[in-house]
């Protein structure tokens, strides 16, 4: 064989070698999902964040050719399920539902894994930090809640969800807004420190509208103030920050992630079903009856979401000493 013939012999080798690699994202692509898909909630099962992965999985069912299986992996505040998920093959076959917390607990130095080890598929829940005070307490709007602050700082007594959670550090912000200094009571969740105001243990609690409905509605609990851009649904009668001129606006918010690196058809199939699933009158239901704030935004939404409070989280946790 002349050289002239080979050369062109070989070139044409390898052409056909480099598109038949080519066909191999598409074709995969084109079959998922061939096998379940598991949806890692980085929390032991029996709370929200669980009952919000089952009822997406059960929303799921007719929008995938394979089910959507919840596997709980608790650990480090929800690092081990985030290492598990950053960690493995990314074909779209383990996903997580991730939570404000993935951008927290870096930051904590309870993980490596960050929230750029992810791509953001969909975001399907937001829930705005609330300032709640017992019913007979001698505060009744959020103006006379911070002016006894700052009259005596480091006396009034706020209660969260543990040091570093979401819920601290909503308190240190509104510190951070306001001048006010308050004595942060941490507690092992948030219910636990709601508890302990019904008690008049505290002075208020920096939790969601969701984990005091029940003991407002009953008139037990008042809630001054949402730190939100908008007024909360069941709560239309209770101001944001921003209405009484403190720019605020800050939350927990939870969707689904895959590893960084799926390819974007996998990623597209997964974005259109899970749309379909959070658009089910299931969903929306569990969500209301479970007091969860729906709301669902595209992957470049969430992912500028995760971005700002990345930052907003890694200065506050810095600026008041929040790393053990």
């Amino acid at each position: 064989m002349k050289r002239r013939e080979f050369n062109r012999c070989l070139v044409s080798t390898l052409f056909g070698a480099v598109s038949a690699l080519a066909a191999v994202p598409a074709a995969h692509a084109q079959e998922f999902p061939s096998r379940p898909v598991e949806l890692v909630v980085t929390f032991a099962a029996g709370g929200g964040t669980d009952a919000l992965a089952r009822a997406l999985s059960d929303a799921s069912r007719k929008h995938l050719p394979q089910p959507v299986v919840v596997l709980n992996k608790p650990g480090a505040s929800g690092g081990i399920g985030l290492t598990d998920v950053a960690n493995s093959k990314p074909d779209g076959y383990k996903l997580a539902l991730v939570t404000a917390d993935m951008v927290i607990i870096p930051h904590l130095g309870l993980t490596k894994t960050t929230y750029e080890s992810f791509t953001p598929i969909k975001q399907l829940n937001a829930d705005p930090s609330a300032i709640t005070v017992a019913a007979n307490s001698p505060y009744n709007t959020i103006e006379e809640f911070l002016d006894a602050a700052r009259a005596k700082p480091e006396t009034m007594q706020v209660g969260n969800a543990g040091v570093g959670s979401i819920w601290h550090l909503a308190a240190a912000a509104l510190e951070d807004k306001t001048g006010a200094k308050f004595n942060h009571v941490p507690f092992n969740g948030g219910n636990p420190a709601v508890v302990s105001l019904l008690g008049n243990h505290i002075d208020a609690v920096a939790v969601s509208p969701a984990e005091v409905i029940q003991h407002v509605k009953t008139g037990k609990l008042k809630m001054l103030a949402v730190m939100a851009d908008q007024r909360v649904p069941g709560f239309e009668n209770v101001p944001t920050l921003k209405e009484r001129n403190i720019d605020l606006s800050i939350g927990t918010w939870r969707g689904i992630a895959a590893p960084k690196g799926t390819p974007q058809p996998v990623l597209d199939k997964l974005d259109a079903a899970f749309s379909a699933a959070a658009a089910e009158d299931s969903l929306k239901q569990f969500m209301a009856a479970q007091n969860l704030g729906y709301v669902v935004a595209d992957a470049r939404t969430f992912s500028a979401q995760m971005e700002r409070d990345n930052a907003t989280f890694k200065a506050l946790i810095e600026k008041f000493n929040m790393r053990p």
